[in-house]
């Protein structure tokens, strides 16, 4: 394995170097193997004792030179000037088989000058719902950090009670968030902020290094990549939870997994975080969320790059970015196909409040509702009342084959999802030494669109004693 850290080109104030803890008990509770063979990670240890080890944080690979990055951001709106890695370490990057450089990180691993009186650790019921919940983003063809491993370090952290800690390794495209940027604009840091901005153009968007304003084409680049990635997120039911400046990736993947979950039943205003009282990151919102942060990111770029006009006609262009993706999305989950001049949308608007007016299941509903197209049930009452009609209607207009469009939607619309029910299931198992749960979430969301008869209950949505209706972010 070859192991660098090409953050250490940054000016050291964006870093400061750090040693993972040791930990007394490390036991591998999960190894993503195929990813380690991707990473060229697979040679790495030769047993799930040398794993644990490693990924446990008692010791390193030789040339391994772990980091906690510094950062700032905006939390519910409200700017903190210095966050940071307050219980993660980068431990470097690898050149993956597929020639792209990815981050790899342990999240858990002990207090770093940014941990502001925390402990640095992880309970295991954050990492494991990282672990599950990321892999299936990843399955579900989301841009999203991956999860490579999940150890228990035999210690107890401290929150609401005492719980078994654990350490999660996390690989990413690059850890760069918006509050990146915010922390060294607040500082009127420049050297700083072009250091940062001419090392995101050449590890993600290369191109943009012959644009005539590079870092306005920094900006369009990130601009367009969070338009798609909430747009997928939305087409989900998915709801990321804490949306803050900190947890933006200008990568463009879905990154730090805390009280996040998918809905159940459909609910425009869906808010699932405990500390989310006034519904800022709730479902609705992630969209002008996602624009709210990008300004935060072009205020940074503007003051190494004085294009005000130009980054706010980029900015003006994000919600019709993401509503085209939202409406392309949407059209393939309920078989039609899209257009540019947004034909369908009274249609969309129509299923989403059906949805929302019969509370039904968001992540089902497009099952059930590609299931109407079998022959069978042509001559049935509609399931889905007056918008089944009108639905059916469209796809005769199209002149598509009934057959044909449930295929492709079924194709695009998952059974299987981590649900939050099942995510607690897993870990109240796990604590209590039981991995069996956690192991089957992964099984079922390896292949989240196929017909798994053994494990049929885990695309079942709760019963009203299962409903979980918050989430917490475990730091």
């Amino acid at each position: 394995m070859e192991i660098s850290n090409s953050y250490l080109s940054l000016p050291d104030r964006c870093y400061v170097r750090q040693l993972a803890d040791t930990v007394p008990e490390p036991t591998l509770l999960a190894w993503n193997a195929p990813l380690a063979e991707a990473l060229g990670l697979s040679g790495l240890a030769e047993s799930d004792v040398d794993l644990a080890e490693l990924f446990g944080g008692n010791r390193r690979p030789d040339e391994a030179e772990p980091i906690a990055l510094a950062y700032a951001g905006h939390q519910f709106g409200n700017f903190v000037p210095q966050l940071g890695d307050g219980r993660a370490l980068l431990i470097g990057d690898v050149v993956a088989t597929d020639g792209r450089r990815y981050d790899v990180q342990l999240k858990g691993s002990g207090r770093t000058p940014f941990s502001r009186g925390g402990d640095g650790k992880s309970a295991m019921g954050p990492v494991l719902r990282e672990y599950v919940v990321s892999e299936a983003m990843h399955r579900l063809g989301v841009p999203t950090s991956r999860a490579l491993a999940a150890v228990a370090t035999g210690e107890r952290v401290m929150r609401e009670r005492l719980l078994p800690g654990a350490v999660m390794t996390r690989v990413a495209a690059s850890h760069l968030r918006v509050g990146t940027f915010e922390y060294f604009a607040a500082r009127r840091d420049l050297e700083a902020l072009h250091a940062l901005a001419n090392f995101a153009i050449e590890r993600h968007v290369p191109d943009c290094a012959t644009s005539e304003r590079p870092y306005v084409a920094l900006f369009e680049s990130t601009l367009a990549a969070q338009a798609k990635l909430v747009a997928s997120w939305m087409g989900l039911g998915f709801i990321h939870g804490v949306m803050n400046t900190d947890n933006t990736a200008i990568s463009g993947e879905t990154i730090d997994y805390g009280p996040c979950a998918f809905m159940d039943e459909f609910q425009h205003d869906k808010v699932f975080s405990s500390i989310d009282r006034g519904g800022r990151y709730a479902y609705r919102m992630q969209p002008t969320i996602a624009q709210w942060n990008l300004a935060r990111f072009a205020e940074c770029l503007l003051l190494i790059d004085d294009a005000k006009e130009r980054y706010e006609q980029a900015l003006e262009q994000f919600i019709p970015s993401y509503r085209k993706a939202y409406y392309n999305v949407m059209c393939t989950k309920l078989g039609l196909r899209p257009d540019d001049g947004g034909q369908h949308d009274e249609l969309i608007s129509a299923w989403l409040q059906h949805l929302q007016d019969h509370q039904l299941d968001f992540t089902l509903s497009f099952r059930q509702l590609a299931d109407r197209l079998d022959a069978s049930s042509e001559t049935d009452e509609p399931h889905f009342g007056r918008f089944e009609q009108r639905w059916r209607e469209a796809i005769v207009t199209a002149g598509d084959d009934p057959a044909e469009v449930r295929t492709r939607m079924n194709a695009v619309n998952p059974l299987f999802i981590p649900r939050n029910h099942q995510i607690e299931r897993a870990i109240d198992a796990a604590t209590g030494g039981d991995m069996s749960i956690f192991n089957d979430l992964l099984e079922v969301t390896t292949e989240p669109y196929e017909e798994q008869p053994a494990l049929a209950s885990y695309a079942v949505p709760p019963a009203p004693r299962e409903r979980v209706t918050a989430t917490f972010c475990g730091t």
